[in-house]
């Protein structure tokens, strides 16, 4: 099974928690947290999954709010409060806190059993591919399948998908890179995690998580996280497939000792260039690589 990361005690002022991973605000906190920081409410929280294909997680309740992330179809959070139509909700995958709309949320109906392995599929109303579909899903969204045959999966929740696009629990991909390859061209969204539009660390996190890894949400979160650092030879030579490269604010994934792929704001999509191109561009605008990580041989989503 993945390992979920740890929670991060990234330092705020007046020595708070980071907010982003632990929920807490003015007027309330999560009970785990009593102790921890000052809160006049302290609320247990209850379970409930996503029942949309895609749910935005905003960073305040109202539908111009910034988006921080996006939670898939089945997966898990734990709701502490909800106001006009919104829920304040810790995610359990990475722990990230936030806002969903009230109507993406349901009571958690059991566990999954399986996930999109494609990097997206159709739900259909019957077996049958020529069926208008109910809905689109995204890689590593959650299911649970209540019985199938040959060629179709029958949801809990209703509906159908086919097989060859689902993997069971426990089953994952063998390269975490060949998955950020799928995801060539897709454009670039502040905060998605889906083949419609991704970030730098949306990318890294979602192709991780297909490989078996849990992995946190923002880079600065996986820059801390992720693999050990490692120096490199003269020229940024020596590196290896899967290694990745942190700047402030961006993450890059190495195909091979020279190129890289990363969803970036420059080509607006998901693109592979030449490492020393990227770093001598980004570095113009005055940020330079501040670490390079490499997976172990022995963790999840990296081959031998």
């Amino acid at each position: 099974m993945p390992t979920k990361p740890p929670v991060l005690h990234v330092q705020y002022p007046q020595g708070q928690p980071d907010p982003r991973v632990n929920a807490w605000r003015a007027d309330m906190a999560a009970v785990s947290l009593r102790g921890v920081v000052e809160a006049p409410h302290f609320v247990e929280g209850n379970s409930q999954q996503i029942v949309c294909p895609l749910a935005p997680l905003r960073r305040d309740p109202v539908v111009t709010g910034r988006l921080d992330t996006e939670l898939l179809f089945g997966e898990i959070v734990t709701v502490y409060d909800e106001a006009e139509g919104w829920c304040w909700v810790q995610a359990a995958l990475d722990r990230y806190v936030g806002y969903v709309p009230s109507g993406a949320l349901h009571a958690k109906s059991g566990a999954a059993s399986h996930s999109i392995s494609a990097l997206g599929t159709f739900v259909y109303p019957v077996p049958d591919i020529k069926s208008p579909p109910l809905m689109h899903l995204s890689l590593g969204s959650q299911l649970k399948i209540e019985d199938r045959d040959d060629r179709f999966s029958r949801l809990a929740s209703g509906g159908y998908v086919i097989n060859r696009h689902i993997a069971e629990k426990g089953r994952h991909a063998r390269d975490f890179v060949e998955i950020a390859e799928r995801f060539i061209g897709t454009p670039y969204l502040w905060g998605g995690r889906t083949r419609i539009g991704l970030d730098c660390s949306g990318l890294l996190q979602i192709c991780l998580q297909a490989a078996g890894q849990l992995a946190p949400r923002d880079s600065d979160m996986q820059e801390i996280q992720l693999g050990l650092r490692i120096k490199t030879k003269d020229g940024l030579d020596g590196l290896e497939r899967g290694d990745l490269v942190f700047w402030k604010g961006h993450v890059g994934i190495m195909l091979d000792g020279v190129m890289m792929i990363h969803a970036n704001a420059h080509h607006m999509a998901v693109s592979v260039e030449p490492l020393h191109e990227a770093a001598t561009r980004i570095g113009k605008t005055g940020t330079q690589i501040t670490s390079i990580k490499r997976l172990g041989k022995n963790q999840p989503g990296r081959t031998a």
